[in-house]
């Protein structure tokens, strides 16, 4: 694989965030291009290209695009597969993307969960690079996606599955240095795990109410139910051979306390990396009438926990509270803070 003269990368989901990175990649000279699953994002990149809103100005950058339908018809294999769909569908599209992926290339998936795991079960743990992604975003216009936050504060953290590749990641992470901070990880694990565990504390929780970020973290009592979804999925993480390390630009550890940790995750999220009007990507899932990363977030620390015989009671009810919602039987609102500070108050 050439990661140093001119790699052929592709992008495999190109919604808010894929769109926006990959448009940065192509206006920075590489050779890119886009797969997506979208038939009027499809149609609306070739009509006009990728625009993509910043905070401070707009960019627009010509990408070539095929949909999912039309994968069967590359004739030639990419160095750099970049994974950008929900986690739920990693591993049947890494199954349509392993066919264009090099034989010595890599495939990464920029997406929440432990989803490295299900991308190196299709194509090999040595042509896996796990990744960590920290960037708001939102997409409801086809053609158009909106990112929050500009390239100074994107991050990301990338280390290779299979230790005897972990020499060639640092070509890959300069190559997205095009589009944010990278760091390169020797626990990719680790760092996979820190993420989910603030994912589990902000993403379902605030959904649940149908608020943005700030605004569910605003709600009288709410911010401390939030937080003891992430300490009990910190819990989870440790259980599973996790490290607590600093991630998302953090400086290094200075508390041995897991909890005090996940408050400082967090802190930053809501400070550094979110917006009064940031929608969570599960809200903007449920408003797009999708299904959210549940099972693979917040269900997931639960599953890894019970392995040991321990209850999770704050996920539970929230993956209780997000299914009754995905299946109509229960309305996201503000009104739904009630029961899980209740069910706080129970068990503390």
């Amino acid at each position: 694989m050439s990661t140093t003269e001119n790699p052929k990368i592709a992008f495999v989901g190109t919604g808010a965030q894929g769109a926006s990175i990959g448009a940065d990649f192509a206006l920075a000279g590489y050779d890119v291009t886009f797969i997506e699953q979208w038939p009027a994002h499809v149609d609306a990149i070739r009509e006009k290209g990728i625009t993509v809103n910043l905070p401070a100005r707009v960019i627009n950058a010509r990408v070539p695009i095929f949909h999912f339908c039309q994968v069967a018809e590359i004739k030639h294999c990419f160095d750099l597969i970049f994974l950008v769909v929900k986690a739920y569908d990693t591993k049947w599209v890494t199954q349509m993307a392993a066919p264009i992926l090099a034989k010595d290339g890599f495939l990464i998936g920029l997406q929440n969960g432990m989803t490295h795991l299900d991308i190196a079960s299709v194509v090999g743990p040595e042509r896996t690079i796990g990744a960590v992604i920290e960037i708001a975003s939102n997409m409801f216009v086809p053609g158009v996606t909106n990112r929050q936050n500009d390239q100074e504060e994107s991050w990301f953290a990338l280390g290779a599955v299979d230790p005897a590749q972990q020499h060639r990641v640092e070509n890959v992470a300069q190559i997205l240095r095009c589009t944010g901070r990278v760091e390169v990880t020797n626990d990719i694990k680790s760092c996979k795990w820190m993420k989910l565990v603030v994912n589990a504390a902000e993403l379902i929780p605030s959904a649940i109410l149908n608020l943005p970020l700030a605004d569910a973290a605003r709600t009288p009592g709410f911010l401390e139910v939030m937080r003891r979804a992430g300490y009990e999925a910190m819990q989870a993480a440790l259980l599973d051979g996790a490290q607590i390390i600093p991630i998302i630009g953090l400086p290094p550890i200075t508390t041995n306390h897991p909890e005090r940790y996940v408050d400082r995750i967090f802190d930053e999220v809501l400070t550094t990396f979110s917006r009064p009007d940031t929608l969570t990507t599960s809200l903007q899932d449920w408003r797009k009438g999708r299904r959210a990363e549940i099972r693979e977030v917040n269900g997931h620390a639960i599953d890894v926990l019970r392995q040991s015989g321990i209850d999770a009671p704050v996920n539970e009810r929230v993956v209780k509270m997000a299914l009754d919602i995905e299946n109509g039987s229960l309305d996201a609102s503000p009104d739904n803070a009630s029961a899980l500070i209740e069910l706080l108050g129970a068990i503390a």
